[in-house]
């Protein structure tokens, strides 16, 4: 089970998720099992239950086929789309990241990435910096990018599918010295954007944790986990795991992961019912 996260141009933040972004959510968790692939009806219908109205559905759909997310493809002579094998390739990557609980430690160290592009391919250059960033690496210096040692595969497979790796060199590093790595972690990711970020998502997703469900409306269950996991998809690209002994007291981050994966277990199972019934 997954979601696809976004890429680097989506519009961005916790509040008033966009259609497309809901309906990326809706493919990542329950099309695979329908080889990539949901009806046009379906999916209108199902994102109905979310409160999208029909017209930003269709109009949703064709900006994700033109960015290559989804393919037209009719079965049985029905109209409905599927996802592109880049869209797959991401939604693997996307498997380890968005449901991995577990932070990163100390004694694990870090994985560096240096690279060198070329003049004449800055191109190259911006695409190498925009997926980094996307991956959660933050910057060290010029040219210099660190990231949670965890990340290796997952960087590594990252720069091969986009023909990237010939421009970088990934390294296993420890910090030796010299100055405060906690004070160095906050001068390579935002820390306090995160923090808002994450209390964005604790303000508007707590209440679904203790809302009363009736027997039977597993609908409801349905809209609060597509609405969650819409929310929460993007915030472990931007802060990738790191070692809670360099996070501020009290990390809403932490908090946050907390809430998400208690709605994942009280939510997922209702959910899924709910798409069952409604693709039959």
């Amino acid at each position: 089970m997954t979601a696809v996260p976004e890429t680097p141009d989506d519009e961005s933040g916790v509040r008033g998720a966009q259609p497309r972004q809901l309906i990326v959510t809706v493919y990542g968790l329950y099309s695979r099992k329908e080889g990539g692939w949901l009806s046009v009806a379906s999916l209108i219908g199902l994102l109905a239950d979310i409160g999208v109205e029909e017209p930003a559905v269709r109009s949703s759909i064709s900006r994700l086929k033109r960015r290559g997310i989804l393919e037209a493809v009719r079965r049985d002579g029905t109209a409905g789309y599927e996802l592109s094998e880049q869209a797959l390739a991401i939604l693997r990557e996307g498997d380890e990241r968005i449901f991995r609980r577990k932070r990163a430690t100390l004694a694990e160290g870090w994985l560096l990435a240096v690279f060198s592009v070329p003049e004449s391919e800055r191109h190259k250059r911006h695409l190498l910096r925009a997926q980094l960033t996307r991956l959660g690496f933050g910057t060290a210096a010029s040219g210099v990018w660190v990231a949670p040692a965890h990340l290796r595969d997952a960087t590594a497979e990252v720069l091969r599918r986009l023909g990237l790796d010939a421009y970088a060199d990934l390294f296993h590093a420890q910090h030796l010295a010299f100055g405060d790595l906690g004070e160095k972690v906050r001068q390579w990711w935002d820390l306090d954007q995160l923090e808002s970020l994450y209390e964005d998502f604790l303000t508007t997703h707590t209440s679904a944790l203790g809302r009363l469900r009736r027997p039977g409306h597993d609908g409801e269950a349905f809209a609060d986990y597509v609405a969650a996991l819409t929310d929460w998809r993007r915030l472990p690209y931007l802060d990738p795991g790191l070692p809670v002994e360099l996070l501020p007291e009290d990390w809403a981050g932490i908090r946050a992961a907390d809430l998400f994966f208690a709605l994942r277990a009280r939510l997922e199972e209702p959910a899924r019912a709910h798409v069952a019934r409604s693709l039959a």
